[in-house]
């Protein structure tokens, strides 16, 4: 029986940080947009505590900023899953895949980010750059 084997080619690693630019940009801009007062009306309005604002945004822009880069990439990868599961079941009830209040693309996101997980963060990344990092900093 063979085995499945992913290369490490070039185009492998030029995805690999694609997918990370791409939800990273994503939760940076969602993030510093959560800073507002708009989040926290929406925090008031799904029943949640309106303390929870501040860790949310820091999550969401600090993820993407460290994705970005390369470093704890499965760390902010696990937030940003957690994250997208809280918004899929918590806050759209997970009851509609498309249209209004759809979570077609939080599914993708969270996909993304499982991606990563498994992956962890490529040779496009600071923390294959610096080869002295620990390994739970990749």
């Amino acid at each position: 029986m063979t085995e499945a084997n992913i290369r490490h080619t070039k185009l492998n690693d030029i995805t690999n940080f694609g997918i990370r630019t791409v939800i990273g940009v994503i939760f940076i801009v969602t993030g510093s947009g959560k800073f507002g007062s708009g989040f926290v009306n929406m925090l008031e309005n799904i029943g949640f505590p309106v303390e929870m604002q501040i860790p949310i945004a820091l999550a969401e822009l600090i993820s993407g900023i460290l994705l970005i880069i390369g470093v704890m990439t499965r760390i902010s990868a696990s937030l940003i899953a957690i994250i997208m599961l809280g918004a899929i079941f918590y806050v759209k009830h997970a009851s509609n895949l498309m249209g209004n209040g759809g979570y077609a693309l939080d599914l993708v996101i969270l996909a993304g980010t499982l991606m990563i997980i498994a992956v962890g963060p490529g040779r496009v990344s600071l923390a294959h750059i610096i080869k002295k990092l620990p390994r739970y900093f990749h």
